[in-house]
């Protein structure tokens, strides 16, 4: 297994040959290496994860996961994944064969993840470990691993929030008053009334927009991918939704639309990124005194504004693009308010006559008759 040096450029390669995943014969070649053992350590990896077992580094089953990754997921989700890994992951791992890899290990990857100073919320916490425990799931059920070390670390973080963040109607009003850009002020009026996401207001149209039944059209999401703008299908088949909206929001679309010049119906209404609309909420939020909260934020309150008014779990299922109604009541089921005593007292009254005697007998504490 040699090393060769390029003489004129003073740097080592290898070149070997090597058995890809269809039984081909093929060969390799890597230059660039500053010292020879550089490019020893590069074939050996190389033919490591050829090979597929455990005593690759989890650095090259990061780059099979990814790979395949890439084939069955979005690509905003893709890059989401690896940019996970890159920051939060792989610093610790990288160099470690994945068979090495312990729960003892992980345990205190996660440790100090709780005490890093940019103090990580617990849904963030969990959302990095499903990643990490995910890669290791794919190198059990397809290299051979035996256990997944974070499975038996048990769980890290927390599923959702356990206070959610939302706004009235009365704190919106108080807010928008303080939004002055006209893009901005109309990107919040329909996030708030219609609970739609971010992704999916930033890739409107007018063409979007159904003036006869005062509805919008959600068939597409605009993400940011390795710095590029990708516009793609919703997530969920659930996403692909019509959200019937008030007429005033109508109406603030149309004279906003006039207003805008050279633009046609196919176009995006809006030509600004998630980050503005965070920089514009955090100035707004600061301008007006009202409690800060998050763009997504604006969609649970939305839901909340339904749920006060009374409307059905899965009717507000259906208005936020949700899979499943499940979705809808773990991250809301909080809000509905305890309906028990009214269950019991619409029983009592419906069945008054039937009981009568013994209700009586109850109310002035005499023994009950058995």
């Amino acid at each position: 297994m040699p090393a060769y040096k390029n003489q004129e450029r003073g740097t080592w390669y290898v070149s070997f040959h090597y058995t890809d995943w269809d039984g081909k014969n093929r060969r390799k070649k890597k230059e660039g290496f500053k010292t020879r053992r550089e490019a020893l350590e590069f074939e050996n990896e190389f033919k490591r994860k050829q090979g597929g077992g455990t005593d690759m580094s989890f650095g090259s089953l990061v780059e099979l996961y990814m790979e395949d990754c890439k084939t069955r997921l979005r690509e905003s989700t893709v890059a989401n994944k690896q940019w996970l890994f890159d920051s939060k992951v792989l610093p610790t791992f990288k160099d470690i064969p994945v068979r090495d890899i312990t729960p003892a290990m992980i345990r205190r990857w996660q440790n100090n993840l709780m005490n890093d100073p940019e103090g990580y919320s617990q849904t963030y916490l969990k959302t990095i470990n499903n990643q990490l425990s995910a890669c290791f799931n794919f190198a059990v059920r397809f290299y051979g691993l035996a256990k997944n070390p974070v499975v038996q670390c048990g769980p890290f973080g927390k599923g959702r929030a356990e206070e959610m963040q939302f706004w009235t109607r009365d704190e919106f009003y108080q807010f928008i008053e303080a939004v002055d850009k006209p893009a901005a002020r109309l990107a919040f009026e329909i996030l708030f009334w219609s609970g739609i996401r971010s992704g999916e207001l930033l890739a409107l149209t007018l063409d979007d927009v159904d003036f006869a039944k005062s509805s919008i059209r959600i068939s597409k999401t605009v993400a940011s991918v390795n710095g590029k703008t990708v516009i793609s299908p919703p997530k969920t088949p659930k996403g692909n939704r019509t959200v019937v909206i008030p007429r005033f929001i109508l109406a603030l679309i149309r004279g906003y639309a006039d207003r805008l010049v050279d633009y046609e119906p196919h176009e995006q209404l809006f030509y600004f990124t998630k980050h503005f609309l965070r920089y514009e909420m955090d100035k707004g939020c600061e301008k007006s005194g009202v409690k800060r909260i998050r763009v997504h934020d604006l969609r649970h309150s939305h839901a909340s504004m339904l749920i006060e008014m009374g409307y059905s779990p899965l009717l507000i299922s259906e208005r936020l693009g949700h899979e499943n109604i499940q979705t809808t009541l773990q991250t809301h089921s909080h809000l509905y308010p305890d309906k028990q005593q009214e269950v019991a007292s619409q029983m009592e009254e419906s069945e008054a006559e039937k009981y009568a005697d013994i209700l009586s007998a109850f109310e002035k504490k005499e023994p009950l008759e058995k």
